[in-house]
């Protein structure tokens, strides 16, 4: 299984490259991992995943500044795919990023990514939460429970979003989003890399997902 994790200048790469092998290794994958920027490769990979952090315009910008990469990118996941964004990754998919300025998306998704209300809690956002979910919801769910945590770190997160699409919620003043699901296209608020056994388990899930 050839798994894409795309290089654009942002995200743990290294720490993502680590969890996807040691979920294919717990899995019993054979797995050929690429930490890549090379859209031959991302127009040859079984899955993609796509890691971010930082600001949306600024990985947006630097997702566009790898001359084929979105567009490989893009027609890979239209043609199936399973495809992963991680943090930022996951903002990307939505319709708009609203952070210091109006950025387009990739529209996968409905919805802005817009600031967490903040009046009596600090931003960012950042540490362990319990993740909501219904129990049975979605393959990438699997063997997870109400209430296991996974690690955030952000100010920023999907408003506006189709239900539909919401596959996992936490709370931080509120509900927020932490995973979304489309197609073949997901995607988790958190650092699946970061999240131990929990975001093992959901790296383990998407190797075997077959939207």
């Amino acid at each position: 299984m050839l798994i894409a994790v795309i290089d654009y200048g942002s995200g743990n790469l290294a720490s993502a490259a680590r969890g996807l092998a040691l979920a294919a290794e717990r899995q019993g994958i054979t797995s050929d991992i690429r930490v890549t920027s090379n859209p031959e490769i991302v127009r040859k990979a079984d899955r993609i995943v796509l890691p971010g952090q930082g600001a949306f315009a600024d990985c947006a910008a630097g997702l566009a500044s790898f001359d084929g990469l979105q567009d490989a990118m893009m027609a890979r996941v239209t043609d199936g795919a399973p495809f992963l964004g991680i943090c930022v990754g996951m903002q990307l998919m939505a319709t708009r990023g609203l952070e210091h300025q109006i950025t387009r998306g990739f529209g996968w998704i409905a919805g802005d990514i817009a600031v967490l209300p903040s009046e009596s809690l600090r931003l960012p956002h950042m540490g362990w939460n319990e993740l909501a979910f219904t129990p049975g919801a979605h393959h990438l769910l699997d063997k997870l429970m109400p209430g296991d945590h996974a690690y955030f770190v952000h100010s920023y997160a999907l408003t506006g979003g189709d239900p539909a699409d919401i596959i996992a919620n936490t709370d931080y003043g509120g509900p927020v989003v932490a995973m979304v699901a489309k197609g073949n296209r997901a995607g988790t608020q958190f650092h699946v890399e970061k999240s131990q056994d929990v975001g093992i388990q959901i790296l383990r899930n998407f190797l075997t997902w077959n939207p």
